[in-house]
């Protein structure tokens, strides 16, 4: 076997691996409401979410491209370059899950292909227009319209059953959580699990396997994507799920339901419109803007504090984890 099918292989498995860390560290973004709220048991909560996150990473594939080919120069990327950029992205992922943080495992993918890229062939192999555009500013608006209108649904919400008993309400918002958590397990698919097609179809087109100028994503990269998210999925985040369901605020039906009918909505339609956003950014500030109409002071800010402060240093460390990689291993191999 040549030494550089040996290295896609290698690739391949390694952003199944990043693929599998982002369903557990994700797994909180479909399924941390309803669990907190009882509506369904963990375990049930998990299998409803696995299934639906897999039938949504056959969505589309306008992400993918994204990831792809519109955020570094193609032509300037390496096998090495690939792995190193997923070794930073997973490595992250575990250290923020360790201490229960939910961050964005999208920039955590863009992070570390930017960071290794530069390291290899400078700052002129990033596509700035495609980073500014796909990358920062959805990274800062889509956060801010997660809480605006989780703000503004439960607001609603809240007018219309005014006058209903809470007793009446929370059994009426068990059931229709059902259907938004859904929704919520079904976008987080459809955009989460197309990055790492992006980046194997990458890698594929890296090898000479694919034409660069189609990038096309072969179905059975679809596929085991969707399938390697799901089982992701399946071996559960608890850590970040009792973060974002309870320690933000406490969360009844009602207020579960807004939450990710809210963030759902925002998340399909980026994933049509190829903006790899952050799943996790989204149901999280949908949260704090539905707890903000109980009262300002019901949402626990000193957790939102260091919520945030993970996001924001997500890309830097990220670029810092896979770009001091591929130094270490031009250096010692290369």
């Amino acid at each position: 076997m040549e030494l550089g099918f040996l290295l896609l292989i290698v690739v391949i498995i390694t952003a199944l691996i990043f693929e599998y860390t982002n369903g557990f560290q994700d797994s909180a973004n479909a399924i941390a409401t309803v669990v907190s709220t009882k509506t369904l048991s963990p375990r049930n909560a998990i299998l409803f979410a696995a299934v639906l996150n897999f039938f949504g990473a056959f969505a589309g594939v306008a992400v993918a491209k994204t990831i792809g080919a519109g955020i570094v120069d193609a032509g300037s990327v390496t096998q090495v370059v690939i792995l190193c950029a997923l070794i930073g992205a997973i490595a992250w992922n575990l250290v923020t899950w360790y201490f229960g943080l939910p961050v964005s495992c999208s920039h955590s993918l863009i992070g570390g292909l930017l960071g290794a890229s530069i390291v290899h062939s400078g700052f002129g192999v990033v596509q700035i227009d495609g980073f500014m555009n796909k990358v920062l500013y959805p990274m800062i608006t889509s956060p801010i319209l997660g809480f605006l209108i989780g703000f503004l649904f439960m607001a609603f919400l809240l007018n219309v059953f005014a006058k209903s008993m809470p007793e009446k309400i929370n059994k009426k918002f068990k059931i229709m959580q059902l259907f938004s958590a859904g929704t919520m397990a079904f976008s987080h698919g459809s955009n989460d699990a197309q990055k790492t097609m992006g980046i194997i179809t990458l890698a594929l087109i890296t090898y000479g396997f694919l034409d660069a100028d189609s990038f096309e994503v072969p179905v059975w990269v679809i596929c085991i994507c969707a399938l390697t998210m799901a089982l992701g999925t399946a071996a559960g985040g608890w850590k970040i799920i009792h973060t974002l369901g309870n320690r933000v605020i406490k969360l009844k039906p009602i207020h579960g339901f807004a939450a990710e009918t809210s963030a759902s909505g925002i998340i399909l339609t980026a994933s049509q419109l190829g903006i790899p956003v952050s799943t996790t950014h989204i149901i999280s500030t949908a949260i704090m803007g539905v707890g903000s109409t109980v009262r300002f002071s019901a949402v626990k800010w000193g957790i939102v504090g260091n919520i945030v402060c993970a996001w924001v240093f997500t890309i830097p460390m990220t670029m810092l984890f896979a770009g001091g990689t591929y130094a270490l291993i031009r250096a010692l191999f290369l």
